[in-house]
């Protein structure tokens, strides 16, 4: 079997060479008849290119259980033969250049290109050539991890125990391959957080460290097989840092991974292990322990930088300029109090920094970086100044909302612009550890903006223990190599793209859809953020519950598609699909019914307020189980320790909900409560020919005995789920409305409850417009009190001004979210209708009056700027609605609230003077705003967490019903 139509990530001007692969009948043969073809690289090449030649040379075999030779002289006679090399440093690919046989014109002197090409004699002996040539030395490095994918090894294969299919046959393509230059220089990640990673590496790896040499070489393989270059290592407590073991150092050189350091540690120091024995060592003259603080100890503090930059000098290195505090903590300056005084000493700062390597490093100490983060970057803002060459990183909120971007003038600098991006953080307001969470389409969206705004020179990710962040980590680094290759309709593709290279190519686009779902879920609410409360359980078909039907269906698709799986591939999709789909779940159901659970109590409830308890706590037991399997089971316990939701030293997720239990009452009692009601059955029960709802009924026993009840409507037209029977706890019973039979116009009715010698009537309220007034409508109907949209079912779209409003599949709350675009568009602040970018929405009204409407906007920043939008209704006067554009910090307020629901909700009113149909307008004032639904109140809207089902639309929701009925759980 031929290794052809595993095509790897590749950018954009590769995936039709990959594709050609399946029909290409001329490709390269790497194995046949029970031979594996050479490897050749000049011994004089690289280290870290004669290092990749041996992985390519194990990947063969673990295809093919067939081990190639890896040669550093030529053989005097080859049919076929890999010949790998770098562009200046093998003589054979010069001489190949020289003699016009292999084309380099794309790729010589560029920043890590490569040419896969096939050469016909291109050495004495040799009749055939797969040449892999690079323009330095990852070029070649990434050019061999090209063809690793090709033949079907995954960058993922240890990392995630992805299987590698055998193949007595492998061949690849022949045509002519060229990777071009990264559309971003530094590509890497933080590792940070990394409790777990470290626990788990001492457990299986070393033993007698802390995450040590043999952890980081697989780190840094696996940052190469990704295409990246960059890594800021481990940096807490309960790690050991990285210079404490040289070989570490040593490895990164030679893997060909350009080593750095976090906001915290300048110059490559780790301020958390090495500043308390340096201070030791430079006491005072009194004895005392000098503090880490500039202002105080300039001469103690510049001597720690400079002895690291000596001993690090001959490394491919970053460094850090500027300072914070120790352990991410803030600058102390306590002879500087105010802004300017403290800007004036970061001045200094970054000057000694300069002056520290200029002595020790030379021109060699490149890149250079600083760092403008919190507490920093007020201080960037106010003055700081930072030399031209030294590349600006602009962090994100910690929760992948950037910051600000960098203007023109910073866009010119010679030093460039980079980002620091969290897929993973501990911090305030809420941490998120513990999976992979952040929309796929969130990062792209933030990543394609900075790329438009110039930020292209260093992207550096924090992965937390980068378990449980494998396909966020893996779109990122593809993003950063190549940002045109997916755009805003196709980042689901990526998914399918990716996950049919690890599982299969006919199983790719299911797990696109699972995952999809599993990030808008978690969009809405991630699992580390869940609470009590939250979500409303008694309003919108239970609001908490339509969440756990939607968890639920996912989780049985995860199970239906893992049964189909070879056994090979069990352990790869529990790490990657199932745990975290199957861990949110739990984690929300235990929630879920705690908050039932809660309810119960304060609506009397009896043998069902223990079930609800029982439930809570299974959930948690099964959440712990599910974990235990990962770390005790999954690929023969090889994880021990790198998955725990609750970690010791670190934020953990939300643990086990309390619950309430009631002593045993030996009676039977009748207990009703209706959707929309805490208790009782006031809210009388809405129903409309529009939405065509199902609205639930809770009947319960106030006791543990057991009793029979039953249930009758008042009209034939009135459906229920169930009509009576027996029980000793409770059941929901669904009502419905057999539209084709009851008559136009606003109805009341009842269901009678009995059970129990008690008698309980439940109204409805039942407005049916006929099938015709369905038929007229053409926008969304106001019904049950408010009228729900979701942004991207606008019925026009007008572009201006050069702007427009696009969709983004698969991001927010719903299946897209719409966004204005281009993100360097100029503001507009007035005459919206002539001048903006719009959407229009037809709203028909049934009521008259001044109406509030929210407009779910999903977070973004700019703080040196504005996120604001306008909205009007009609030809009225717009109103400019202004969203939260700076990252404050504080935990509850506008800025933490946004974050941690993925929303915010803006709010304007318009006047509604006739019912009727009206056109709801949404105009852009800043670019780069996006919106995922808008709400608007007609008096009868509850408070909920998420907003209401989406109202009736002809064209984008004709029937709600058959959506947005997703049954809670009836118990």
């Amino acid at each position: 079997m031929a290794a052809v139509g595993a095509a790897p990530l590749l950018p954009a001007s590769l995936p039709t060479v990959a594709r050609a692969a399946t029909s290409d009948r001329s490709g390269f043969t790497l194995v046949r008849d029970g031979a594996a073809v050479d490897l050749f690289v000049d011994a004089a090449d690289d280290a870290a290119v004669i290092r990749a030649a041996g992985d390519l040379q194990a990947d063969v075999e673990r295809v093919s259980g067939l081990r190639p030779e890896l040669r550093h002289t030529l053989p005097e006679r080859a049919a076929r033969l890999v010949l790998v090399g770098t562009i200046g440093a093998s003589p054979v690919v010069d001489r190949l250049v020289a003699e016009g046989r292999l084309d380099v014109s794309r790729v010589k002197g560029r920043w890590e290109a490569s040419v896969t090409q096939v050469v016909d004699r291109p050495a004495p002996g040799v009749d055939r050539a797969l040449v892999i040539a690079g323009s330095d030395r990852r070029g070649t490095v990434y050019g061999i991890y090209d063809t690793s994918e090709r033949i079907g090894v995954s960058p993922w294969y240890w990392w995630a125990d992805v299987p590698v299919v055998r193949r007595d046959t492998m061949t690849v393509p022949a045509a002519t391959s060229t990777r071009l230059e990264p559309s971003v220089r530094y590509r890497g990640i933080f590792i940070n957080d990394e409790q777990n990673l470290t626990t788990w590496s001492h457990r299986t790896r070393e033993p007698d460290k802390n995450i040590g040499p043999e952890t980081y070489q697989r780190i840094f393989e696996l940052l190469l097989r990704l295409k990246a270059n960059y890594l800021w290592p481990a940096m807490h407590p309960y790690s050991d840092f990285f210079n404490k073991y040289r070989e570490n150092p040593e490895l990164a050189d030679r893997y060909g991974i350009v080593v750095g350091s976090s906001h915290p540690e300048a110059l490559l120091r780790n301020g958390v292990h090495e500043w308390a024995p340096w201070a030791e060592e430079h006491r005072g003259a009194d004895g005392s322990l000098p503090l880490y603080d500039y202002t105080v100890n300039p001469g103690v503090i510049s001597g720690y930088w400079r002895a690291r930059a000596r001993q690090n000098a001959a490394y491919d290195s970053s460094w850090t300029l500027g300072m914070r505090g120790l352990h991410d903590s803030a600058l102390e300056t306590r002879h500087a109090t105010t802004i300017p005084e403290k800007v004036a000493v970061m001045n200094d700062i970054i000057a000694d920094q300069r002056r520290i390597l200029a002595e020790e490093v030379g021109a060699a100490a490149q890149p250079q970086i600083f760092i403008p983060y919190k507490e920093v970057l007020e201080l960037y803002n106010a003055g700081v100044q930072v030399p031209d060459d030294v590349t600006l990183i602009w962090p994100d909120d910690n929760h992948g909302n950037m910051r600000q971007l960098p203007t023109e003038a910073e866009r010119r600098r010679p030093g460039g612009n980079g980002i620091y991006y969290h897929l993973s953080y501990w911090g305030r307001p809420k941490s998120y550890l513990w999976l992979d969470t952040t929309q796929l389409a969130k990062v792209w969206q933030e990543l394609r903006r900075v790329y438009e705004h110039g930020a292209d020179r260093m992207w550096i990710f924090n992965v937390g223990d980068i378990k449980s962040i494998e396909t966020g980590l893996s779109f990122s680094m593809d993003m950063s190599w190549d940002v045109d290759r997916w755009g805003a309709d196709d980042v689901e593709d990526f998914l399918a793209e990716w996950a049919g290279r690890q599982f299969g190519h006919r199983h790719g686009r299911e797990i696109a859809a699972i995952r999809t779902e599993y990030y808008r879920l978690a969009a809405e609410l991630r699992p580390e953020f869940i609470d009590r409360g939250l979500l409303s359980v008694i309003h919108h078909g239970d609001e908490a519950g339509r969440r756990m039907g939607a968890y639920d269906r996912l989780l049985e698709r995860v199970r239906a598609l893992g049964a189909k799986l070879p056994e090979a591939y069990r352990d790869a999709f529990y790490e990657l699909v199932e745990y975290p789909v199957h861990g949110a779940y739990l984690m929300n159901l235990k929630y879920y019914w705690a908050d039932r659970n809660a309810l119960a109590v304060r609506q009397g409830r009896g043998a069902g307020t223990n079930r609800f308890a029982d439930l809570a706590e299974a959930a948690h037991a099964e959440e712990a189980a599910i974990t235990k399997r990962y770390n005790t089971e999954v690929a023969g316990g090889k994880w021990d320790g790198i998955v725990n939701p609750y970690p010791s030293q670190i934020p953990k997720a939300p643990g086990r909900p309390s619950v309430t239990r009631v002593a045993r009452r030996d009676t039977s009692g009748l207990g009703v409560v209706t959707e929309g009601n805490e208790t009782g059955v006031d809210r009388a029960l809405s129903f409309s020919s529009y939405t065509r709802d199902r609205r639930f009924v809770d009947v319960f026993n106030t006791g543990f005995l057991a009793m029979d009840w039953a249930a009758e409507p008042s009209q034939p037209w009135v459906r229920l789920s169930e009509a009576g029977g027996s029980f000793t706890e409770q059941t929901r019973v669904w009502v419905e409305i057999d539209w084709a039979r009851v008559p136009e116009g606003t109805h009341d009715a009842t269901v009678t409850v009995t059970g129990a010698g008690q008698r309980v009537e439940v109204p409805l309220r039942v407005r049916n417009d006929g099938e015709r007034g369905r038929r007229r409508v053409r926008g969304f109907v106001e019904a049950h009190g408010y009228v729900s949209v979701d942004a991207v079912h606008a019925d026009r779209r007008v572009a201006r001004g050069g702007c427009h409003w696009r969709t983004v599949r698969g991001l927010g709350r719903r299946t897209g979210a719409v966004e204005a675009v281009p993100s360097t568009a100029v503001p507009v602040t007035a005459d919206f209708a002539t001048r903006a970018a719009e959407l229009r929405y037809r709203v028909r009204f049934v009521t008259t009056g001044t109406f509030p409407v929210t407009v779910f906007r999903l977070p973004s920043l700019d703080e040196r700027g504005h996120r604001r939008l306008a909205l009007a209704l009609d030809d009225q006067p717009a109103t400019v609605l202004s969203g939260q554009a700076i990252a404050t910090g504080n935990r509850g307020d506008a800025w933490a609230r946004n974050v941690e629901e993925g929303v915010e909700k803006l709010t304007a009113t318009v006047s509604v003077t006739e019912p009727g149909e009206h056109v709801l307008r949404l105009f852009m004032a800043d670019p780069a705003i996006a919106v995922d639904q808008i709400v608007i109140d007609t008096g009868g809207l509850p408070r909920t967490y998420l907003a209401p089902p989406e109202s009736y639309h002809p064209l984008f929701h004709p029937d709600p019903v058959s959506v947005e009925s997703l049954d809670a759980p009836d118990q």
